[in-house]
């Protein structure tokens, strides 16, 4: 029975994957900053483990606890909707940190081992805003870009060794936490040029018409990635995310 480890199951896109793969009968490891058991099933296939991805010493205690692992999914991560000249550089420090560097972090503890076996999968959600230009999330963008920049140079870099590596770009999301996780890094609203372009962003957030991305869409497309060797470097998830993945070409 494989094992898929997943970074940030507390809500959202993690929590959702890792329902799917307990469904599906795969152990599952699911990793949070702040582990809540009870968010899951429970299930003999489930192991939850604490992981900041921020934290070295932590990603080695977790992935040593983990054991073998067959798919890594790197999930965790977090948004700051800030005029690029307006953001702080703690906040752009914590965006590079958590989005990139942390997924950096994973993937470097688990290759190693993927490379001996000559087998293993990466899968890197990232975001269908780095397929093109949008306000107030430059610094979002860039962290997950780069991870997007990462994950093709891996994907060569593995290919001798039979390690499969992926991008998952889920689109907007009204079921996820990001909007209210970015707000208390907003900054600009008492700056009259930026202020109507930031009110329209929160207007934004808050839609719930049109093409939207929902939790399912991005747990099966990490399913497909998972399962399917077939499965291109770049999955689009989502119908916005469709959508703008066949505009970018």
């Amino acid at each position: 029975m494989p094992t898929v480890l997943i970074t940030g199951c507390s809500s959202g896109f993690g929590l959702e994957t890792a329902k799917l793969f307990l469904e599906k009968g795969w152990n599952v490891v699911a990793t949070m900053r702040q582990p809540k058991a009870d968010l899951l099933p429970d299930s003999d296939n489930l192991t939850v483990l604490p992981l900041d991805v921020t934290d070295p010493d932590g990603v080695r205690e977790a992935f040593g606890q983990a054991g073998h692992i067959d798919v890594l999914v790197n999930n965790a991560g977090f948004g700051a909707a800030v005029p690029v000249e307006l953001i702080e550089p703690d906040t752009a420090r914590l965006l590079l940190e958590t989005n990139t560097l942390g997924t950096l972090a994973t993937m470097q503890a688990i290759l190693p081992g993927f490379r001996e076996r000559r087998s293993g999968t990466i899968i890197n959600v990232t975001s269908s805003a780095t397929l093109k230009p949008l306000p107030l999330i430059g610094v979002y963008r860039a962290s997950k870009a780069a991870v997007n920049a990462l994950t093709e140079s891996l994907a060569v870099e593995m290919e001798p060794f039979g390690v499969r590596v992926h991008i998952v770009l889920p689109g907007r999301s009204p079921e996820t936490s990001f909007g209210s996780n970015a707000m208390p890094h907003l900054r600009g609203l008492d700056n009259a040029d930026y202020k109507p372009m930031i009110e329209g962003m929160i207007a934004s957030f808050r839609e719930e018409s049109g093409p939207v991305t929902h939790a399912t869409d991005v747990a099966a497309a990490i399913w497909r990635a998972a399962t399917d060797p077939n499965a291109p470097l770049r999955i689009a998830a989502g119908e916005d995310a469709v959508q703008w993945m066949a505009e970018a070409g």
